[in-house]
């Protein structure tokens, strides 16, 4: 059954809210722009929710550049709370940031693997500052003669820091 209006000059269907609602659509409709009649499951979960009075006054309160905002948030608050009646969509904020902290910690710990890692790199592939390279023995066996021994400190780059 399609009822005539006059919106905009031509004939329209109702829209979702006044069908629903069984009722005539006219011009001025606070739910028409809002809810088409494209959409019916949009005001039909609204107003399971919330009920279109309420509906309607939170419509009424508003300044008609906030009221598609407000329509939104109605809509996906009545979706969250059909899915979760106790908590609706606070139910699903705080899940989300439960699921953030546990992420967050996550990446805490990689962070510090990574420079955990990188340091023992860097450890395993840097020379010691100097190294003992060079002690040479006496070829003599006779150790109540004279010994004659050199030794030689090198740095990391094999550069003589200094002789006895």
């Amino acid at each position: 059954m399609r009822q005539k209006g006059h919106r905009h000059g031509r004939a329209v269907s109702p829209c979702a809210a006044c069908k629903l609602l069984r009722r005539k659509c006219v011009k001025d409709c606070v739910f028409a722009p809002y809810f088409p009649a494209k959409e019916p499951y949009k005001f039909a979960i609204v107003h399971k929710i919330f009920g279109a009075s309420n509906v309607n006054k939170m419509l009424q309160e508003l300044a008609e550049n906030h009221r598609s905002d407000a329509v939104n948030s109605m809509v996906y608050e009545a979706n969250a709370r059909v899915q979760d009646p106790v908590y609706g969509c606070v139910g699903t904020i705080s899940s989300l940031h439960r699921q953030l902290e546990t992420l967050q910690t996550q990446l805490a710990f990689a962070q510090a693997e990574l420079v955990h890692m990188r340091t023992i790199r860097r450890i395993d592939t840097k020379p010691p500052p100097y190294t003992a390279s060079a002690i040479t023995f006496p070829t003599n066996k006779d150790f109540s003669s004279a010994v004659d021994m050199a030794f030689v400190c090198v740095d990391g780059a094999g550069e003589s820091l200094w002789s006895c």
